[in-house]
C-alpha cells in the first residue's frame, strides 16, 4: 500500500511517502513559506520525484493536532481535498501519538515517553506514555498515562512526577528542546530525546501509524477527518468574553 503523509503542526511541517512499512522519502517543508503558500505543490513535487501522481496513492494520512489552528485547517483541508478528487480513504494521526512512537523507538517495555510540542505563550501540549512490547507504531505500543494537555512546562513536570515519582522519562518534540533546562533543573533524571540537532520531522510516523490504522479498517472518508486542538481558539475565547461582558 502507497501512503502520502502530511503534518502541518509546525511552520515547517513535512511530508513522507511510503511503501507499505517502509519511508521511502520524507521532506520538510519550507518554513519561510506558509502552509497555504506551499500546499499542495510541496506534496505534488515529492510524488513527481518519484515518478508518481495522485492517481497512485492508496491512502492519506495527516496530523490532525494539535499545533498551530491555521497550519492544521490547511493541512487537513489539503488533504480532504485530495482524497475527495480520487475518492481515496484517509487516517487522521494525532501528532502527540507520532512524537511518542518515536520517543519509544528504543525503550523497554515499562519504560516512559512523553510528547512535548511547542504550544506557544510559554506553553507545550503534551502526553505521557507508557511503553509496552507490542511493535512500533501499532496502537497497542503506548499506553496513555496522561491525557493530551496543555500547560505551562513546570506544572506539566510537577503532574507527571506527582502520578510516576522519580520515574525516568524520555521526552520528545519541539517543546522538549525548547525547554531543555527547565527538564534538566526540575527532573534532572529525565531525558530529552534530540533527532539530529532539531525536533524529528513526523510526516514518516504519521504515515506508518496511519497504515497500521488503516489495515484495521480505521479509516475515514475525506469529511471524516476531524482537527485535535486541545486549546480553544482565541476567536473563541474572545466572542465568550464580549458575551459574558
Amino acid at each position: 500500500m502507497r501512503v502520502l503523509a502530511l503534518d502541518t503542526t509546525t511552520r515547517a511541517g513535512s511530508v513522507a511517502i511510503l511503501e507499505d512499512d517502509r519511508v521511502t522519502d520524507e521532506r520538510a517543508g519550507d518554513a519561510s513559506r506558509t502552509h497555504a503558500e506551499r500546499l499542495p505543490a510541496e506534496i505534488v513535487s515529492l510524488l513527481a520525484a518519484h515518478d508518481l501522481t495522485l492517481a497512485d496513492v492508496d491512502l492519506f494520512a495527516v496530523a490532525s493536532g494539535p499545533g498551530s489552528f491555521t497550519g492544521l485547517r490547511i493541512g487537513i483541508a489539503t488533504i480532504q481535498g485530495l482524497a475527495l478528487v480520487r475518492g481515496t480513504r484517509v487516517v487522521g494521526i494525532p501528532a502527540l501519538d507520532a512524537i511518542g512512537q518515536l520517543a519509544s523507538r528504543d525503550a523497554a517495555a515499562g519504560a516512559y515517553v512523553a510528547a512535548w510540542m511547542d504550544a506557544h505563550r510559554r506553553d507545550v501540549f503534551s502526553t505521557l506514555f507508557r511503553v509496552t512490547a507490542s511493535p512500533l507504531f501499532e496502537r497497542e505500543r503506548l499506553i496513555e498515562v496522561d491525557a493530551p494537555a496543555v500547560g505551562d512546562p513546570a506544572s506539566t513536570i510537577a503532574r507527571w512526577r506527582g502520578q510516576i515519582g522519580d520515574a525516568r522519562v524520555e521526552v520528545m518534540g519541539d517543546g522538549a528542546i525548547l525547554f531543555a533546562d527547565l527538564i534538566e533543573r526540575e527532573a534532572p533524571e529525565w531525558r530529552v530525546r534530540h533527532a539530529g540537532p532539531a525536533a524529528p520531522l513526523l510526516a514518516g510516523a504519521i504515515g506508518r501509524l496511519a497504515l497500521a490504522r488503516a489495515r484495521r479498517g480505521e479509516t475515514v472518508d475525506a469529511a471524516g477527518l476531524r482537527p485535535l486542538y486541545i486549546r480553544r481558539p482565541d476567536a473563541e475565547l474572545a466572542r465568550e468574553r464580549r458575551v459574558a461582558d
